[in-house]
């Protein structure tokens, strides 16, 4: 390609028609020979005569200019004129474009396929053959032509993991298989990874390679992690850089299901720093809601934190060592750990030895002294696999010789004989505070009240290891809280009883969070070799490299060892794992990852990922020629005095102008129809408000994914019908949203829905407004619905009887709510002569559909779902909202069984015909 002042041309050579613009203006601006005069008498009778069509002796300066801009601007466009010209130098012979993959490149995906498309172009330009590697999932390479590339170009996407081992080892494979020289660009993710030299080198030794990447840094999100009562997330980056915030979002599931952004925090990168920190502390109900973090604006896999059952709801065990007093709940020590724990746990019942097999989480025993040494042996071996055992004191465990003289097992701490009480009728000091939280404490951070105060309690042996093990003393240092780890779980003591006997703390805010941060912290940890060993875990949901997530499908299960050592790719995918009732997250970055930038050789060229779209001028310049001469040709018309003619040139020129517009139209009615026609197809009327229509649209998908999962109907993705425009006759129902500000259709509009209703299609009219007033002029819904019907022939309605069709169509039904329940619905009055048989459950009804169904309920809003299969909008609340939309998709598809079967099943009533007649 010839560039030429910024603008580049395919066929410069075209130009020098250029040359031949004076010539054509000398020939243009030639007169005929001046005419010889000669004298005749009779001239004198046309003295007088006024000719009204003159014929100039030369061509106007202004019609020569026109007539050479036109003759340039064909010259020109057949030149094949380019904006913004690609100056990178395109070569010749084959040229090899490999692409990295990954997730690190997801971000950036779209600008990466419109470099690649612009090199394809310049290949094809030059005939240069091409074939495409990709790393993260090579194949062996085709070159062929640009163009034929360019049409696959949308199949490309990248993978949720970074070339490993074995796809350099085929990537290698398949470059050395490759015959004869070729140059390669490469397209990198900007991250290093093992193998990549090797490849280089490879690439290298055939020729040329070239390095395209993007300035910017890598962004990933680690493993989520739980400590001190608070979700610990760490955001990094591959290059260290300027001062920079971010923000993390906690996506989860709201109480009616539907998927929602529940908490954001902000991480703040320093200036130089590669990794920045959050935490966030949530209520356990809400955190255990999440099911993902994600960096905002970050479309990849490695910026998704995936999450498991560290942040689920824990299994809690509570053993009392005594029953209660007389019955008297408030008496019971376990009184106050159960209102406490209800909100962020389930309790297992049962005595120890039936609740152990359960694998609880935490066991809590309450002044629990003796323990027999089958208890104590398989309490010892559950709590060595990661459980936590949560122990109160009390006066069975004060009196008792349990850690006397040497540390129990079981304890944190050797405890002294009997107990201290301070603050009684027989006690010279009064009752103490607690001190604040230490560092190293779980409980750090918290806010002591003053009111909290102990009277009673068990001492603590001074032992050289005392002071690591102790995580909540009183005001005058004695311990009140002490813990030690026992293999990969831990023993916590509260030096006090679980109920208020001792100690006010149990009646006080803090003794919930000092449970629940205890109760949290015993789950979160990550799972190791040792316990997954010899487990089997099957897929449930895996990650793309856009960080999407999508069913598994029938992918093989995986070994359990392989999710702690094994690496990310093609056998092992990022995603969701299961194991029984246990969840496992595999994500991209494990723990502690660090992203390692990508450093190329000083002889290897590295450029960005800047495009600059190339457009072809030809196009609009042979057009504007067009347009040129159709002038000249008026301007002619209109010298010579022939304005009629000139006029009807002026009528083609505006008819060639509008030619296009018009094959639009046509092109779009026919696209249209096809798009109608080919499937079965749901519509909705559009009403000009962008929310109720987009509602109305995910509404209607969410019906049809609906009718695809539990009937044999299939519809295709539904469609927004303009009444003004768009022919009815393709849908068996429309959904007609009623909003106040919506405008009235026009006569001819009117004139196709009425055809439409007699020809058997059914409308759905929804006011969204509960049915306030039944469509009465209270409800702006409702007046806005009477004007709309008005002008349509719609029969005598009634509320939906108990034996109409819609009641049975697929599932029985009696109620049929949307995101509103409890209002009436109206069909089709039935006819007056309609009679209920004797043993039959309803009346012999006509076999007509009801042409329209009128309600106030929101269908759509109960139906609507994005393109993820999630629910955009809550219905009710809880279990009873979830139940209210599973009915109102019942309704749905009842109302399409019934459009698409008609009356079908009212013919039962002639059964007890058929069986006498057939002698049954």
């Amino acid at each position: 390609m010839t560039v030429l002042a910024g603008i580049g041309f395919t066929a410069p050579w075209i130009l020098l028609g250029l040359l031949a613009l004076p010539v054509l203006w000398l020939i243009l601006r030639a007169v005929p020979p001046a005419p010889i005069r000669r004298l005749f008498p009779a001239v004198t009778l046309l003295l007088g005569l006024k000719d009204d069509e003159s014929v100039s002796d030369r061509t106007p300066w202004w019609l020569l200019l026109l007539r050479m801009a036109a003759a340039a601007a064909i010259i020109i466009g057949l030149a094949g004129p380019v904006l913004n010209p690609s100056r990178d130098e395109t070569g010749t012979g084959p040229l090899l474009l490999v692409l990295d993959a990954s997730w690190a490149g997801a971000s950036r995906w779209p600008a990466t396929l419109n470099q690649i498309d612009a090199q394809l172009t310049d290949s094809g330009r030059a005939g240069r053959p091409v074939a495409i590697l990709r790393l993260s999932e090579p194949e062996a390479p085709v070159f062929q032509s640009g163009e034929a590339w360019r049409s696959r170009l949308p199949g490309l996407a990248p993978m949720p993991w970074q070339p490993g081992e074995q796809q350099v080892a085929a990537a290698i494979e398949a470059i050395s298989a490759i015959d004869g020289g070729f140059d390669t660009n490469w397209f990198s993710d900007a991250l290093d990874y093992d193998g990549r030299e090797a490849i280089l080198a490879e690439l290298q030794s055939r020729g040329n390679v070239t390095v395209y990447r993007a300035p910017t840094a890598v962004m990933g999100l680690l493993p989520s992690t739980f400590e001190d009562g608070a979700i610990k997330l760490t955001a990094t980056r591959s290059e260290p850089g300027p001062a920079q915030s971010v923000t993390l979002l906690a996506q989860g599931r709201d109480p009616a299901g539907t998927m929602r952004i529940l908490q954001t925090a902000t991480a703040e990168f320093a200036d130089g720093a590669t990794q920045a920190e959050v935490s966030l502390a949530l209520p356990s109900e809400l955190r255990a809601r999440i099911t993902r973090f994600e960096i905002q604006g970050q479309r990849s896999a490695g910026a998704v934190s995936l999450t498991d059952d560290s942040l689920r709801r824990r299994e809690v065990a509570l053993i009392a060592g005594r029953r209660n007093r007389e019955g008297l709940e408030l008496l019971s020590p376990l009184h106050y750990l159960t209102h406490v724990l209800v909100p962020t746990a389930d309790f297992v019942d049962g005595a120890l030895l039936e609740v152990l097999p359960a694998n609880p989480d935490v066991i809590v025993l309450a002044d629990v002294a003796t323990l027999s040494e089958k208890e104590e042996a398989d309490l010892v071996e559950w709590i060595e696999k990661g459980g936590l055992l949560l122990r109160f004191a009390g006066p069975r465990m004060a009196a008792s010789d349990l850690g006397r003289h040497e540390e129990e097992v079981l304890l944190p701490v050797r405890l002294r004989g009997g107990g201290r009480t301070v603050g009684g009728a027989m006690s010279w000091g009064e009752a103490k505070g607690l001190a604040p939280f230490p560092e190293n404490s779980p409980f750090y951070g918290l806010s002591i009240p003053d009111d909290v105060t102990v009277s009673t309690q068990v001492m603590a042996q001074p032992d050289p290891n005392l002071a690591d093990r102790v995580i909540a003393s009183l005001s005058d240092g004695t311990p009140l809280v002490t813990r030690k780890p026992l293999g990969l779980g831990q023993v916590v003591l509260f030096h006090v009883t679980a109920d208020a006997e001792w100690s006010t703390l149990p009646l006080s805010g803090l003794f919930v969070e000092m449970l629940d941060r205890l109760a949290v912290a015993s789950a979160a940890k990550a799972r190791t070799e040792a316990q997954l060993q010899g487990t089997a875990w099957a897929p449930a949901q895996v990650l793309d490299g856009f960080g999407g997530l999508s069913d598994a499908g029938n992918l093989a299960g995986v070994d359990g060892m392989e999710l702690v050592s094994g690496r990310i790719g093609p056998d092992l995918r990022p995603g969701l794992y299961q194991s029984g009732k246990e969840r496992l997250a595999l994500n991209v970055l494990p723990e502690k990852a660090e992203l390692q930038p990508a450093v190329w050789p000083a002889d290897v060229p590295v450029k960005g990922q800047e495009v600059n779209r190339e457009k072809p001028l030809g196009g609009m310049l042979l057009a504007l020629a067009l347009v040129l001469l159709t002038a000249d040709v008026v301007a002619s018309l209109a010298l010579s005095g022939r304005l009629a003619l000139a006029r009807a040139a002026m009528f083609v020129m505006a008819a060639i102008l509008a030619a296009p517009q018009a094959h639009a139209q046509d092109q779009s009615d026919t696209e249209f129809a096809i798009n109608a026609s080919k499937e079965l197809v749901l519509a909705h009327v559009l009403t000009g408000d962008r929310k109720v229509d987009e509602i109305a649209r995910a509404g209607l998908r969410g019906l049809s994914d609906t009718l695809f999962y539990r009937t044999s109907v299939e519809p295709a993705e539904p469609i927004g019908v303009d009444l003004e425009r768009d022919e009815l006759a393709f849908f068996p129902l429309l959904y007609w949203p009623i909003t106040p500000e919506q405008p009235k259709p026009s006569a001819e509009a009117y004139a196709r829905l009425n055809t439409y209703l007699r020809s058997g299609g059914m409308i759905l009219f929804d006011t969204r407004d509960a049915d306030i007033a039944r469509f009465g002029s209270a409800s702006p819904n409702g007046r806005k619905l009477r004007e709309l019907a008005a002008p349509l022939d719609i029969p005598p309605l009634e509320p939906v009887p108990r034996d109409h069709v819609l009641t049975r169509t697929f599932y029985l039904l009696q109620d049929f709510p949307g995101r509103y329940a409890g209002a009436e619905v109206w069909v089709e009055a039935a006819p007056a002569d309609a009679e209920q048989i004797e043993g039959m459950p309803f009346r012999n009804l006509n076999d007509g559909v009801t042409p329209v169904v009128i309600g106030g309920n929101d269908w759509a809003g109960a139906w609507a779902v994005d393109r993820n299969g999630q629910s955009l909008l809550p219905v009710g609340r809880g279990y009873a909202g979830e139940r209210q939309r599973e009915l109102a998709h019942r309704f749905g598809v009842n109302l399409v069984m019934h459009v698409l079967t008609g009356n079908y099943k009212s013919d039962q009533v002639h059964v007890p015909a058929l069986l006498d007649r057939l002698g049954q």
